[in-house]
């Protein structure tokens, strides 16, 4: 497989400046040549599976944290997976090493690299070469977790504490639902302190806030958080229709205050870890 350019961009200070670091894993839309020639349908069926300009919110939110964004398509591999979340329906690469990870992501088709979307139904003319998705891996999956553990490592030694924020969008839940859903996989990922200010800086909005569902997070927050050492992680999820156009296509009217609003949840975290470093030294 030819080699293709970096899969995500670095923004901000090196070290962190902040002990927040932002990810948005899943706004790529780089489609490689090698994943269209190997679609069975049309491309825009498999664009609903980015978090649609999720990235531009970030951008227009950020200031001097750190922040990865992944420039490759979801589609081509999904970096909120485990590397053994491998589909043995399309992956003949999948059973190489060990039984795959039979999560229900994957059965429902959304493993590593998914199979099917709703409405389009299975998305590849025929099973992937075992050694091109290996090449995924080793070329997208792995730098992105390893670029995000060594970020969070610099920002726990430099402020004595780091949280990852992963920003994600999600498809509108329905009326009456959420329009945010803050994700700390059951409390496991995060103190309850950092969880608990940005669900108030988020609510303080005016917009439906929940945690956990139905988004409590994935394998980013698995692998990157480890709160006993000081590293936290929380995943956000923000309903599309607050910052997309009416097709869902482009950037909307609500994008700015989506952004402002991201802006305020990253301050609130700073100022929590700040605080919460200055009780402990009095």
């Amino acid at each position: 497989m030819a080699s293709l350019p970096p899969s995500f961009e670095r923004y901000g200070d090196d070290p962190p400046a902040s002990p927040v670091v932002l990810s948005v894993p899943h706004a790529g839309r780089d489609y490689p040549v090698a994943l269209q020639a190997a679609l069975r349908v049309p491309l825009n069926a498999v664009t609903v599976l980015e978090d649609r300009y999720i990235d531009a919110v970030a951008l227009a939110a950020h200031a001097r944290e750190t922040m990865f964004i992944q420039r490759r398509a979801r589609a081509w591999i999904d970096l909120n997976r485990s590397e053994q979340e491998r589909d043995p329906m399309i992956d003949e690469g999948a059973t190489w090493t060990s039984q795959p990870l039979a999560t229900a992501k994957l059965r429902g088709g959304l493993g590593l690299i998914p199979r099917r979307v709703a409405g389009a139904g299975e998305l590849w003319r025929r099973r992937l070469d075992g050694y091109d998705v290996a090449a995924r891996i080793r070329d997208d999956h792995r730098p992105y977790h390893a670029a995000l553990a060594t970020a969070l490592a610099a920002a726990r030694a430099r402020f004595g504490v780091a949280i990852l924020l992963d920003v994600h969008s999600m498809p509108t839940l329905g009326a009456g639902a959420p329009r945010i859903v803050l994700g700390d996989r059951f409390g496991r990922s995060a103190a309850s302190r950092f969880v608990a200010v940005a669900e108030e800086t988020a609510k303080a909005s005016g917009h439906a806030v929940a945690r956990n569902a139905p988004y409590a997070g994935g394998h980013i927050l698995d692998t990157q958080a480890r709160p006993g050492a000081g590293v936290h992680a929380l995943q956000i999820e923000f309903d599309r229709t607050l910052y997309l156009d009416a097709a869902g296509d482009q950037p909307g009217d609500g994008m700015p205050a989506i952004a402002r609003l991201l802006r305020a949840i990253i301050d609130a975290l700073a100022d929590e870890a700040t605080a919460g470093l200055a009780l402990a030294a009095e």
